[in-house]
């Protein structure tokens, strides 16, 4: 009998099993989400570059912004949704003004050339709005894909299936990627010096509205759950109690698993923000870097969808393994090499070791969230995955990019923008630091 709470079917042989409606919702409102979040990711970084010569640090300082604007919204929207018991207002009316958001970047640089008396104040202007509008269009993307709804996946899963669907959730991002490539690759414009550059008004129109398609879709199919009731302590003590002591001392293994995933993912966002740029450079992949990235990003989410699988039999500690070497392969492996063939593989193992671990940690936080604190624990999460990593992650990026000299052959041209392979291997030794908060996992684990 299906579970019309939790859009599950009963156990089936020790296993849930979640209906066919909710997984293409999940689906459905996970890809869409991670084409939002690829072109805020990757794109935002070109535009506010090709259209303003923003800097390296202008770069960074967007992340940042965004990060925390990120993390405040799905703090405050998840614990909210907790004490209302509702989760698909928030998902529906969320990504229906994040489609609107999305398209408003399309007048960013009609706005700042109307508005600024010159040229070099029409840049200043243009990169301080980008900014501006990145917040806003965060704001209501975290809303509903961050807090609400993968609260609501929580919901949904249990320990039995939460790998499968981390392991599809997690190959996402790159899916996602890909296809945000493959549709840019028809508004790309090449220059006579062989830079690259793209039309970015479309594209923010198309993603827009896809975004608002995917929000009327979810409106009539996403069935909503109804979680645990939480505890009456009011809604702002309730977000500060999160962070509390007493909470780390009742989840244990929760809280070492945010730790270990905020680590991984600093790591990650060392080179992340800049890991297109790098590509797109004529010493290295150039005008063809889309047609290496497609097949190293198609294995990379193929491998994520299969290993989920298994990460439901292994368990967290041992599942983790594989995907942490991985990446610190591939890390290393950009480092040293800028030939097609090198950064393919550099690329095919850093992306499946990436998406490999952030499935294992995402599942590993669901499987030690609190039923009656799972919006609340949204925001907690963001704060140590996104907020912390976003934070210091891209300035470890560009602190590298900017004091470094050539390796290789290889490095810093010109202002300093362009990035310098080491900033994987910055990556690469942060990540380092994971193993020790995995080994005090399974020593709480074993102490019971």
């Amino acid at each position: 009998m299906e579970d019309n709470r939790a859009g599950r079917t009963a156990p089936c042989g020790g296993k849930s099993i979640i209906s066919r409606t909710t997984w293409l919702v999940i689906v459905l409102l996970a890809f869409v989400g991670q084409v939002a979040w690829a072109v805020e990711n990757n794109f935002l970084n070109l535009f506010v570059q090709d259209s303003f010569g923003a800097s390296l640090q202008d770069v960074a300082l967007m992340v940042s912004a965004s990060a925390l604007t990120a993390t405040l919204a799905t703090l405050f929207v998840g614990a909210w949704s907790d004490r209302v018991r509702r989760r698909k207002v928030f998902v529906v009316a969320g990504a229906a003004f994040w489609g609107v958001s999305i398209i408003g970047f399309a007048l960013v640089q009609g706005i700042s050339d109307a508005l600024a008396p010159d040229v070099a104040s029409a840049a200043r202007m243009g990169v301080a709005l980008t900014i501006v509008f990145d917040c806003v269009m965060t704001l209501f993307g975290s809303l509903s894909n961050d807090a609400a709804f993968n609260a609501w996946m929580t919901d949904v899963t249990d320990e039995t299936n939460r790998g499968r669907v981390e392991g599809v959730n997690s190959a996402m991002p790159l899916i996602a990627m890909l296809a945000v490539f493959g549709g840019a690759m028809a508004l790309m414009r090449v220059g006579d010096d062989g830079t690259v550059t793209y039309d970015y008004p479309a594209l923010f129109v198309a993603v827009g509205v896809l975004v608002g398609a995917a929000a009327a879709v979810a409106g009539t199919l996403m069935r909503d759950s109804r979680p645990a009731p939480a505890a009456d302590r009011g809604w702002l003590r309730g977000v500060a109690e999160g962070f509390s002591p007493a909470a780390m001392r009742g989840n244990p293994v929760l809280y070492l698993v945010l730790l270990g995933y905020c680590i991984f993912s600093t790591a990650l966002q060392a080179f992340m923000p800049y890991y297109v740029l790098y590509l797109r450079l004529p010493y290295v992949l150039g005008e063809g870097y889309v047609f290496v990235m497609a097949p190293g990003i198609v294995i990379a989410a193929a491998f994520t969808v299969f290993y989920g699988r298994r990460l439901d039999r292994l368990g967290f500690e041992r599942a983790v393994r594989l995907p942490l070497a991985l990446f610190v392969a591939g890390c290393l492996a950009l480092t040293a090499f800028t030939s097609v063939a090198g950064v393919f593989s550099g690329s095919v193992l850093m992306l499946c070791g990436y998406l490999g671990a952030v499935a294992c940690f995402a599942a590993e936080v669901r499987n030690n969230t609190p039923p009656d604190r799972a919006g609340l624990l949204q925001g907690v999460r963001m704060f140590m995955v996104v907020l912390v990593p976003m934070l210091a992650g891209p300035w470890i990026g560009s602190s590298v990019s900017s004091g470094s000299g050539a390796i290789g052959g290889f490095g810093v041209v010109g202002d300093g923008f362009t990035p310098s392979s080491l900033i994987f291997l910055a990556g690469a030794l942060v990540s380092l630091a994971v193993v020790p908060t995995l080994m005090a996992v399974g020593r709480r684990r074993w102490r019971g």
